[in-house]
């Protein structure tokens, strides 16, 4: 797609001679004779650069409506004027213009300012997609056969424009699926747009999605572009899908099939250009049957369908998928822990229910509640239970009454001190006959007895 360029200025030969010599060099010239026609233009398209006059014939001068665009958008903004002055380029300056080029027009130096601003505005957005993706970590671990697969499909689909649904549980990663496309894809140098559907109510989910005109209901004291129109030539992500209504899914249709839209309070017919990612846990097929989702729109979505498997389906990744969290966990500042092999044994004979969020949630758990730098299986057996959740166990008053006026580490301790002293008398005080019956190593208990003043 060429880039569009905003000609804001009042004298018509100007715009007409711009327009010239932009479509000659490859670019869409847009024209606005006003400050405030060109600030209207702003909402309705999507615009890469503005060549601005300081000064227009009317009632809004270039400074002012350079002051009213800065505040809107990151735009490369390049001011023109045929009375410029040092004071006048310093003060277009201080308020955010990127160039500033006299009359009468150099059409060299004013096609250099804007590969310069549209190269500026291009890097810009390249480092905020970098900061974004180095604060959301998008490798996917694990070397089971599964996910060997899950990555190949990712690389295979990844640089085609195909849509792709990517379907799977709660907590398997399939944001995480959608980020690793999104890096791989043609479009990487471009933010990927995302929408909740789930987290945004139905009476706001169109003003989101498509955006809203000025006035167009109650609170809505400005235009403002929508999901879509931000991610024109970039890619949209839909996760949970299948939480959409009825009549936004229609609405969600005919725009992904026309990629043309009116905002909310609109008449203004505004088209895009967006690759679409969406994600569901829900059964669509079955959602279909009971009338909750739209055929057309799943067969429109599920070009490419990638399943993203269970946690319990790769138990064997379980290893470093602790030792990636556990990094994680650590950059936060929490002290490093070690897992010992009974434990990591435990933790992948796991149902995990709640996939690879629940792991996340269960290791950050225990690095946190483990005082010891090697975690045993006798400590994660704490939080986990044998039927499938990492819960906190439920006990009766008669097991909780000596501990209700002590703060968890002192009843912890507590705890461990009667527990081991009664395990420690069922073995005759034998150390080895006692770490086997508890699940601990034996160095391991020794060290827990110590620090317990357990005498052996």
């Amino acid at each position: 797609m060429s880039k569009q360029i905003l000609i804001i200025d009042d004298e018509v030969s100007i715009r007409e001679t711009l327009s010239a010599v932009l479509e000659d060099e490859g670019f869409t010239p847009i024209c606005a004779p006003s400050a405030e026609e060109g600030l209207e233009i702003l909402e309705e398209k999507t615009i890469d650069l503005i060549l601005l006059d300081i000064w227009l014939g009317d009632n809004m001068d270039g400074l002012t409506a350079l002051e009213k665009i800065k505040k809107v958008y990151s735009l490369p903004v390049i001011m023109i004027s045929g009375h410029g002055t040092i004071e006048t380029a310093v003060q277009a300056t201080r308020k955010g213009a990127f160039d500033f080029v006299e009359k009468p027009l150099s059409y060299d130096k004013i096609i250099l300012a804007i590969t310069n601003g549209l190269r500026f505005a291009q890097l810009e957005t390249e480092n905020k997609i970098l900061r974004a993706q180095t604060s959301k970590n998008s490798h996917i671990t694990g070397n089971t056969a599964v996910i060997t697969e899950l990555r190949a499909q990712i690389d295979r689909v990844a640089p085609t424009e195909a849509w792709v649904l990517i379907r799977g549980d709660h907590g398997t990663g399939k944001e995480l699926v959608a980020q690793s496309i999104h890096q791989k894809s043609l479009t990487s140098n471009q933010p990927m747009v995302e929408v909740n559907c789930a987290a945004i109510p139905e009476e706001l989910i169109e003003s989101e999605l498509f955006g809203h005109e000025k006035g167009s209901f109650t609170g809505a004291q400005h235009s403002k572009r929508g999901r879509f129109d931000q991610a024109n030539g970039g890619i949209l992500f839909l996760d949970e899908i299948g939480d959409m209504s009825m009549k936004t899914q229609a609405k969600i249709l005919r725009i992904l099939q026309e990629q043309k839209f009116e905002r909310v309070g609109g008449h203004k017919t505004i088209s895009v250009n967006v690759r679409v990612l969406a994600a569901t846990n829900k059964n669509l097929e079955e959602e279909i049957e009971n009338g909750n989702f739209r055929a057309d729109l799943f067969w429109r979505l599920n070009v490419v369908p990638i399943q993203v498997p269970n946690l319990a389906a790769r138990l064997d990744d379980i290893p470093l998928l602790v030792e990636h969290l556990m990094q994680d966990i650590n950059k936060r500042g929490l002290n490093k822990k070690e897992f010992s092999k009974e434990a990591m044994a435990a933790m992948s004979s796991h149902n995990w229910p709640g996939n690879v969020r629940e792991l996340k949630n269960f290791i950050e758990r225990v690095a946190i509640m483990c005082e010891s730098d090697c975690i045993s299986k006798e400590d994660i057996s704490l939080f986990l239970t044998p039927g499938g959740q990492t819960a906190a166990v439920s006990v009766s008053d008669d097991i909780i009454l000596p501990y209700r006026n002590r703060n968890f580490k002192q009843a912890k301790k507590h705890f461990e001190q009667e527990y081991l002293r009664i395990k420690l008398t069922e073995n005759d005080g034998n150390i080895s006959k006692t770490a086997e019956s508890v699940g601990m190593e034996r160095s391991h208990l020794h060290k827990k007895l110590k620090s317990l003043n357990i005498s052996i």
